[in-house]
């Protein structure tokens, strides 16, 4: 009676979708000049909708069984021409379709075609998907087909119980905005919420000085962030700018970090990297920057991609998702204009479309890409979704735009949840941030100058020449959508020119921002400059900084006393420990002198290394980028991230503080190998089971 009955639905389900995409081309048909559904005499409704039925059929069979193979032979195009060379090959099948109507009943144009195929596509995956949810196998083969069709054939069989790991980093979401997230009658995040104290534990965790994407994920898949002072820094030897988020560069941070720790890294043991920086040295890996360049025939992945588009129906609704996210955001850039919101920042140029590729296509796919891994049953993956950290850059942390992206991170959160449920395996969820995010006023906007002015004015030089090159802004969306794109990385920044003053052939020094962190290198000063050489060559230059409203503290090498932070009203000696006169390091609350200290000692630690002020009331600071939301240095709620991890698991840390991403490694770490021996978890449809 089981199967008649699930038989009986399914057919029920086919015959719905069917009758829902005959119902759509009879209306397009009305709608559209260059579509038609009857012969030249004309013809009756009865007919017309009899030509609909075989069209719409016509075209299902081919979506069925002619569609996937089309995707899996375009799979080395990149992301984005795939997906719009899904709108051709679609209305192609809607031609053929149409072609194969008796009578020559059916007529479209090559362009009138793909807007048809779109919108019926659309209808009938929509339609599937609203019937899916009331029915637990429909919506298992709903997740299957979003995962791709492949994941049958390579599950593992059912005998394997013992647990896997889904590691969701929440780019951006620092601990304190998560709280406010998922508290109140009517929460952003409603489904964390309701994980919130039910059946996982929420754990804040400190940052290094270096708070942000590049140092954060480095150390927690590969174990070490050792020597990333920034998100972007001058190496003198080479003459070269290291920045996280271009491929050669993050191919290189991985290579030293793997040599460092001698591990390939967290996802090393059947692991699946997915929108990250870094692979974790997963052999599976998709849109994640550091193998853009060149990918291993190992790393090679069909999850990210053909999972996605295996649907015809997800590509037209990325398309109209996308292009609501592009109207979004001009609407909403304007409004702020409109009520004279401040700070701001320009949301103009290429950024509309990095926000919709950040929160609309990178979300989408690597979601996809997820379920397939959960779905496959491998045993770890590391998956980086950095909607909100994209949008709270130009639009601030706790802004109407960003509330919105919440919700929709917190609906793929609860989709990969879902998945787990029909997983051949069960799964630990584990949600994290690599950092938070601080508010306030840019630097420039607040003091009418930029850092490298501000550091040329002090070093007796000329302004900063109108036509230079500014750098983009530090942020992953550009660079993961340049990799879904297959777009050649950015040149390096141009090396720093020559003064041309006559009798003056110093090298200009190299001024680089990391969000409200700004770094100070001296290419013509070999090794790290010392202060006592500074002082001599530049008499104005540490006093003029140090003493700036805007700046809380510099951190310079001493020949007589080590690493020494300087600010307006004292110093702080780091070797020792000696504080002269009011310590500078104080507003930056505790932790500050540690995580300072530890970055003096890197090798490539710029020659003056500058973090601006911060509010201690409201934890407002000021990016020398061109954000109002930031991070990557100390100030505020950006270094106060949060791990979300179930009860199921040992706690993060016995007492204390989680400090370092490196301490987040070891935690990820621990837990692999406690799922790996320990007694098999029950799976959740048993658990879910056993709570009824």
């Amino acid at each position: 009676m089981t199967t008649w009955r699930n038989g009986g639905a399914a057919l029920l389900r086919v015959l719905t979708v069917w009758a829902v995409s005959t119902l759509t081309l009879v209306l397009l048909a009305m709608v559209l000049p260059h579509f038609s559904l009857q012969s030249a005499d004309g013809d009756s409704l009865t007919g017309v909708g009899l030509a609909a039925a075989l069209g719409a059929a016509f075209f299902g069979l081919l979506n069925a069984l002619v569609w996937p193979w089309l995707v899996r032979a375009l799979l080395l195009a990149p992301a984005l021409a795939l997906g719009s060379m899904v709108f051709l090959l679609n209305g192609s099948l809607l031609l053929l379709a149409v072609s194969a109507i008796p009578d020559g009943r059916g007529e479209t144009s090559p362009g009138t075609a793909v807007v048809v195929a779109a919108v019926t596509s659309l209808a009938s995956s929509a339609t599937s998907t609203f019937l899916a949810v009331r029915s637990v196998g429909a919506q298992r083969r709903r997740l299957q087909r979003m995962a791709g069709r492949r994941v049958t054939r390579n599950a593992p069989q059912a005998r394997e119980r013992t647990p896997g790991l889904v590691f969701l980093q929440l780019d951006g979401i620092g601990y304190d905005l998560l709280c406010e997230a998922i508290s109140g009658e009517r929460p952003a995040m409603p489904h964390l919420a309701a994980l919130c104290g039910t059946t996982h534990r929420l754990t804040p965790w400190r940052t290094d000085w270096s708070s942000q994407t590049g140092a954060s994920q480095l150390a927690i898949l590969h174990g070490t962030n050792e020597d990333v002072p920034a998100f972007r820094w001058y190496e003198k030897e080479t003459g070269e700018v290291i920045t996280s988020n271009r491929p050669s560069s993050a191919a290189e941070l991985q290579r030293r970090a793997a040599e460092r720790t001698g591990d390939p890294g967290l996802l090393a043991r059947d692991g699946a990297s997915r929108g990250n920086l870094f692979t974790g040295g997963a052999g599976q890996a998709a849109l994640v920057v550091s193998v853009a360049a060149r990918r291993a025939r190992g790393q090679r992945s069909r999850a990210g991609y053909f999972a996605y588009f295996s649907d015809p129906g997800h590509a037209a609704r990325t398309a109209v998702s996308f292009l609501a996210e592009l109207v979004r955001e001009i609407c909403q850039s304007l409004a702020a204009r409109l009520r004279g919101d401040r700070p701001r920042v320009g949301r103009g140029g290429l950024y509309p479309l990095i926000r919709a590729f950040a929160t609309v296509v990178q979300r989408d796919v690597v979601t996809a890409a997820v379920i397939g891994d959960v779905l496959t049953g491998r045993s770890a993956v590391y998956a980086d979704l950095v909607a909100y950290d994209e949008v709270a850059h130009h639009s601030g942390p706790r802004s109407r735009d960003t509330r919105q992206v919440l919700a929709r991170l917190d609906r793929c959160v609860e989709m990969i949840a879902q998945a787990t449920h029909y997983a051949p395996r069960p799964y630990h969820l584990v949600l994290l941030s690599d950092h938070g995010q601080s508010q306030g006023e840019t630097f420039e906007s607040a003091y009418g100058q930029s850092l490298e002015e501000l550091v040329r004015a002090g070093c007796g030089r000329r302004p900063v020449p109108k036509q230079a090159r500014r750098p983009e802004p530090g942020a992953e969306a550009r660079d993961v959508a340049r990799t879904a794109l297959h777009r050649p990385e950015q040149p390096p920044e141009p090396p720093p020119a020559e003064d041309a003053e006559p009798g003056r052939r110093r090298t200009a020094p190299v001024v680089l921002a990391s969000g409200n962190l700004g770094l100070v290198s001296f290419p013509d000063l070999p090794g790290r400059a010392s202060r006592e050489t500074l002082d001599s060559r530049y008499p104005t230059l540490l006093p003029l900084l140090a003493g700036h409203p805007g700046i809380g503290f510099l951190l310079v090498h001493s020949e007589a006393h080590g690493p020494v932070v300087l600010g307006a009203g004292g110093e702080h000696r780091l070797a020792t420990g000696e504080v002269l006169g009011a310590d500078p390091l104080a507003p930056f609350g505790p932790g500050a002198a540690e995580a300072v200290r530890r970055t003096a000692g890197f090798p490539h630690v710029a020659d003056i290394m500058v973090n601006s002020a911060v509010d201690p009331v409201s934890g407002a600071v000021h990016a020398f980028e061109d954000q109002i939301g930031c991070h990557g240095g100390l100030g505020g709620e950006q270094s106060r991230a949060f791990l979300l991890s179930p009860l199921a698991l040992t706690p993060p840390c016995a007492e204390g503080e989680l400090t370092g991403a490196e301490a987040v490694h070891r935690v990820l770490r621990r837990w692999r190998d406690e799922v790996a021996v320990a007694r098999p978890a029950q799976h959740p449809e048993a658990v879910s089971k056993a709570a009824t």
